[in-house]
């Protein structure tokens, strides 16, 4: 292990939570929401629409794309890569009417590995109200101002990894916290949002890969890689940013880059982020992947004191889940949701959930609205379910079979869907859809 700390001269101020209660209800800031769990704090949510039913405004993108937008204020936000140009893009629209307000462009033309399905640019923006900060990986961590003059930029190495990267940047306090990798010296990275200047930085041990649980068993040794995006809790009176790494759930003081416990138990291939509620954190690995449940607070290797349970081959997918009392809520890749008891986990059912599109499979995390789930498949067809042990659809929305990987964003009663296509603002409105 390795860790580089440097703290800020005037202190370093950690708040309980990324945003204050006003601004949570009003922006979406970052790929998982105010709260950075997938949790909306806000109820008036659309809970039906169509290609042109409640569609307030679509306009089109100019390349594929998997990120989730970003929203503050009356701006929303989009990195986007145009491949055939070698471009690394933000984009920024006006939320009002969908129109372009600006666009800030890095040109970046050395080969950089990816997945045939995941274009460059997939790490979705994080917003704070001052300032916006994107990752484009091997092209550099950039920061912008709301009007898009650019405040400074990082060169934090060349990312090589088949299948590309796809971790956000996350904003707590004064720090941008970001992983960069899978690959060749990924780290997790503690910048100054300010400056982006490194506060501390922990090299991703190499692992020893044994005997593999998932489903790359008997093809050792398969891809070891993590594409989990960190997340910070507050626990037992102190803060912990809990991030899933290759066979290892970690934790982290986040104003030191001090490791503070980690547990065994997940598999080599992560795509998920943790989910953390009730004083424990779930970690699930990748493609029939290990799930572990741990409680926060410990010290050291927790794995026999502090683990709570560890299934073996879950079902577990590619998109992150929420909790809400007691539950979690998670759908697989292959478009089968489940419901697990957070502290036993015991699945209390397993059901699919489909739309009117051809493709149920899904990349997507879902997101919490009252007891509500959301979640968007493959068809672009936003499904909506009970957060209950009890299975109930709520509803299936289509705008019409536009491929999508990304997540669905909300901010202040509105849901905003980024496809390969199209961005689409939904709201409560009889508006006919129109394409600029």
């Amino acid at each position: 292990m390795k860790i580089q700390s440097r703290l800020l001269s005037l202190g370093f101020a950690l708040v309980s939570s990324a945003l204050s209660i006003t601004s949570a209800q009003a922006n979406w800031p970052a790929w998982r929401g105010p709260l950075g769990s997938g949790v909306v704090p806000e109820k008036n949510v659309p809970l039906k629409w169509s290609a042109t039913e409640n569609v307030r405004w679509k306009i089109p993108l100019p390349d594929r794309g998997n990120s989730t937008p970003a929203i503050w204020g009356d701006k929303v936000f989009v990195t986007q890569a145009i491949e055939k140009d070698g471009l690394r893009t933000l984009m920024c629209f006006s939320r009002t009417d969908g129109k372009l307000l600006w666009q800030k462009s890095v040109t970046y033309t050395q080969k950089e590995e990816s997945h045939a399905t995941n274009p460059h640019c997939s790490a979705s923006p994080v917003v704070d109200g001052e300032r916006v900060i994107v990752s484009y990986a091997s092209a550099g961590v950039y920061c912008y101002d709301l009007d898009g003059k650019e405040l400074w930029r990082r060169d934090l190495g060349k990312q090589s990894f088949g299948w590309g990267s796809g971790s956000s940047p996350v904003l707590h306090g004064d720090v941008c916290f970001l992983y960069h990798g899978p690959g060749k010296d990924a780290q997790l990275i503690a910048l100054d949002k300010k400056t982006g200047k490194t506060l501390w930085s922990f090299a991703e041990p190499a692992i020893d890969v044994g005997k593999r649980t998932d489903g790359f068993r008997g093809q050792e040794p398969g891809m070891i890689c993590t594409y989990s995006t960190p997340i910070l809790a507050k626990t037992g009176g102190r803060e912990e940013l809990l991030m899933s790494f290759p066979r290892y759930l970690r934790a982290f003081d986040p104003k030191t880059g001090k490791e503070l416990w980690h547990s065994d138990g997940l598999n080599p291939l992560v795509y998920t982020s943790p989910i953390y509620s009730d004083g424990i954190v779930v970690a699930m690995g990748g493609y029939f992947g290990n799930t572990i449940a741990v409680k926060t607070g410990g010290s050291g290797n927790v794995t026999e004191s502090h683990r709570v349970w560890n299934a073996e081959r879950t079902r577990t997918g590619i998109g992150s889940g929420v909790v809400h009392d007691g539950h979690i809520y998670i759908v697989n890749a292959t478009g089968i949701a489940d419901c697990i008891e957070l502290k036993t986990g015991k699945n209390v059912w397993s059901e699919r959930v489909r739309g009117s599109g051809p493709k149920s499979d899904t990349w997507s995390s879902s997101v919490l609205v009252g007891d509500l789930v959301y979640h968007l498949n493959q068809s672009g067809d936003c499904v909506v379910f009970r957060a209950s042990p009890k299975f109930e659809i709520v509803g299936a929305n289509s705008i019409g079979n536009e491929l999508c990987n990304a997540s669905v964003a909300v901010s202040n009663g509105e849901i905003f869907i980024r496809t390969h296509n199209h961005l689409w603002c939904i709201g409560e409105t009889k508006k006919t859809a129109s394409a600029k």
